[in-house]
């Protein structure tokens, strides 16, 4: 409580004189652009009188052509200029993130791709590498069971000879 609040009344006062300082400030900040505009086209760009004959309006146009002319080739430099130094910066950004060693790795997506591709995008589009993974597996002779080919004889024998105790009664009674 030893603090002293200031009153709602007070506060309103303060913020309307501070806006109403920052108003003034503004519009003077809006004069002074607009004289700087004023005064640099003035400077660059001399009144422009029409002359009369065709010759003297053909000169014009060349003069104003090779105006432009030398604007462009100035733009175009500098945005040169601009991008070299954007480039600059981000390999800056990327030392010092290096340096200070809290890089945070970016959430990768899940990319389904086959080795060839993967192989064909590391390596390059030059190189032509083939990877058939099932060439190098050993090869599997399937055997045919002979006991199989026996039994598509005569569906009703064979019934019978399994007839009762799943097939063991007739074991059983030729071995006693």
């Amino acid at each position: 409580m030893s603090e002293k609040k200031m009153t709602s009344s007070r506060r309103h006062h303060l913020k309307s004189l501070i806006l109403g300082i920052a108003r003034d400030l503004m519009t003077a900040e809006e004069k002074r652009v607009e004289e700087e505009r004023a005064r640099y086209m003035e400077e660059k760009c001399a009144p422009l009188s029409l002359p009369g004959s065709v010759q003297e309006l053909q000169d014009l146009c060349k003069e104003l052509h090779q105006k432009t002319d030398v604007v462009d080739e100035e733009r175009y430099d500098l945005t040169v200029k601009v991008a070299k130094s954007e480039k600059e910066i981000e390999d800056l950004k990327i030392k010092v993130q290096d340096l200070i060693g809290k890089f945070k790795k970016p959430a990768l997506k899940k990319v389904r791709m086959s080795a060839d591709t993967m192989l064909q995008a590391l390596l390059g589009s030059k190189h032509k590498v083939s990877l058939d993974l099932r060439a190098n597996l050993k090869q599997v002779k399937k055997e045919v069971k002979e006991e199989d080919k026996e039994a598509v004889g005569d569906w009703r024998k064979n019934v019978e000879d399994k007839a009762g105790m799943g097939g063991r009664k007739k074991m059983f009674e030729s071995e006693a």
